[in-house]
């Protein structure tokens, strides 16, 4: 990485920092006054060898907008014999799988980089609670990234779990997550501090300033990818396709800002060009939008069509965010709160991060781990070398194992 490029990630962070510094006191516990578990029935989309049982549990909490609403949380049980003194539960977050209701993953098989990791910690006698984002499964948007709200899917959801299995659980819980997840694992980390019961994070491959990504990280990769695919050393298409991936992301970001602001006009940010796929992420009712692996694909085959239509163009001219879209007001109002990381946490966080990640990259990662240190926090860093964006979970489980036993020893 140039010199000029660690300036600008740092000065990125900094800048985030400085934006985010009035927003401390919103972060605080959750409260604990009502009951948050309704229901809970048999998951039948999919099974582990290590699970005795896997369920959908639907429990209550506040959305963005302060309403109470229905979610829900798929609930692994080990087969190992339960501990003297209760469960421990580890909650797990997932990566981006798109704004609709089909996309929630209590409603579709195991990720199989979750499936791996999750035979592991049930086989070293953890539950495992995996709430839905909000707006995923359930009625109403799908505020991507956004920290609160994905905060406080895992908090009521675990203690959703703890009463349904009170006498069972011994009360002790830990968060960890990929991608989406890892920006979610560190934003329960800051809301949920102050919860003597919760002992630590594992963020692996954290989703983490996107703009500043797609305006300077992603231009000189793509260029690198192109490179490769004329030299032939790449397949044709990887560029468009990893392209693809960052706008997906950026019309998940901004259609989800309608959640809490339903007049935010998420088309200024964007090219007519691109519009008409940006309006496909949110749907036609805010419940109906596609799953990442549809609007990757719509974004790829848009941008291949137009250089196609425009030899004297590449992948990187496509007309997709307006030049300055992050100086719209409600998107760096977004940006600048839902940073994670941008305050010391007193709970230990263990960062997990791929050397080939295309999609977080390494470098942005490590400048979040560094940032996350200066402020005191104890701060784990497991790199893995040659790690990719989707693998680095089931490359480093036996190292997210260790970290949790530590922490929070499952007997």
């Amino acid at each position: 990485m140039s010199a000029w490029k660690k300036s600008l990630v740092a000065l990125a962070c900094s800048s985030v920092l400085f934006l985010t510094a009035c927003n401390d006191d919103d972060k605080n516990n959750v409260s604990n006054t009502y009951s948050t578990y309704i229901s809970q029935s048999p998951y039948s989309q999919d099974s582990l060898d290590a699970a005795s049982r896997i369920d959908v549990m639907k429990y209550s909490m506040p959305n963005v907008q302060g309403q109470t609403i229905t979610s829900a949380a798929l609930v692994l049980m080990p087969k190992t014999p339960q501990p003297k003194d209760g469960w421990r539960v580890v909650v797990w977050k997932q990566g981006t799988v798109g704004s609709g209701d089909q996309c929630a993953p209590s409603k579709n098989h195991l990720h199989p980089d979750f499936k791996v990791l999750a035979e592991v910690l049930l086989n070293a006698g953890y539950v495992i609670v995996a709430p839905d984002y909000e707006g995923l499964g359930e009625k109403g948007i799908h505020p991507y990234l956004h920290s609160k709200s994905a905060a406080n899917t895992a908090i009521y959801a675990q203690k959703a779990y703890q009463e349904r299995y009170a006498g069972q659980a011994q009360g002790a819980w830990m968060s960890v997550g990929h991608s989406q997840g890892g920006h979610a694992s560190l934003a329960i980390a800051e809301y949920a501090q102050t919860d003597p019961n919760y002992l630590g994070a594992v963020a692996a491959a954290p989703a983490s300033s996107l703009d500043f990504i797609i305006k300077y990280v992603a231009p000189e990769l793509l260029n690198t990818v192109l490179l490769g695919e004329s030299l032939g050393a790449l397949p044709a298409g990887t560029a468009a396709a990893g392209y693809a991936d960052l706008l997906s992301f950026a019309a998940y970001v901004t259609t989800g800002i309608q959640a809490y602001d339903p007049d935010f006009d998420y088309k200024t940010v964007f090219e007519s060009r691109s519009q008409p796929i940006v309006d496909a992420a949110l749907g036609t009712t805010g419940d109906n939008g596609l799953c990442l692996d549809e609007l990757r694909v719509r974004f790829a085959e848009d941008i291949l069509q137009y250089v196609a239509e425009n030899p004297d163009k590449t992948v990187l001219d496509y007309p997709a965010l307006i030049q300055n879209f992050d100086e719209n007001p409600e998107i760096a109002e977004f940006l600048a709160t839902n940073q994670p990381a941008t305050r010391y946490i007193a709970k230990p966080v263990m960062i997990v991060q791929g050397t080939s990640d295309a999609a977080v990259p390494y470098e942005v990662t490590q400048q979040l781990a560094a940032q996350l240190t200066a402020y005191g926090t104890q701060v784990e860093w497991e790199e893995v070398k040659g790690g990719g964006h989707s693998n680095v979970i089931s490359l480093s489980k036996q190292q997210i194992l260790e970290f949790i036993q530590l922490h929070m020893p499952a007997r």
